[in-house]
């Protein structure tokens, strides 16, 4: 998976390519940590992402929470196949996806 990262003042956007799965959610889980400060807007784009797991929503979660508390997340781009996991699990309820 690669992870594109976009600071412009306090707003971060996160272009994601590939898989986001067992494998790959501990590097976005880290990025996130590293990066959350200060952010007041974090926008991730899934116009190159493939496939996403448990271990991947997660993470979203994870990164969710953390933006309730200092402003606001939306995912954008979302191809058919997770927005179907998103609508399986409830997700779609939880997230701003746009």
């Amino acid at each position: 998976m690669t992870i594109t990262k976009n600071l412009d003042n306090s707003a971060l956007r996160i272009t994601l390519e590939g898989r986001l799965d067992t494998n790959t959610a501990p590097q976005l889980e880290a990025e996130l940590k590293n990066s959350l400060t200060g952010v007041t807007e974090l926008d991730f784009d899934f116009s190159g992402l493939e496939y996403i797991s448990s271990a991947g929503l997660r993470v979203l979660l994870a990164a969710q929470k953390v933006m309730n508390k200092q402003g606001k997340m939306t995912i954008g781009h979302v191809n058919e196949t997770i927005m179907e996991v998103f609508e399986i699990t409830g997700f779609v309820d939880i997230l701003t996806i746009v």
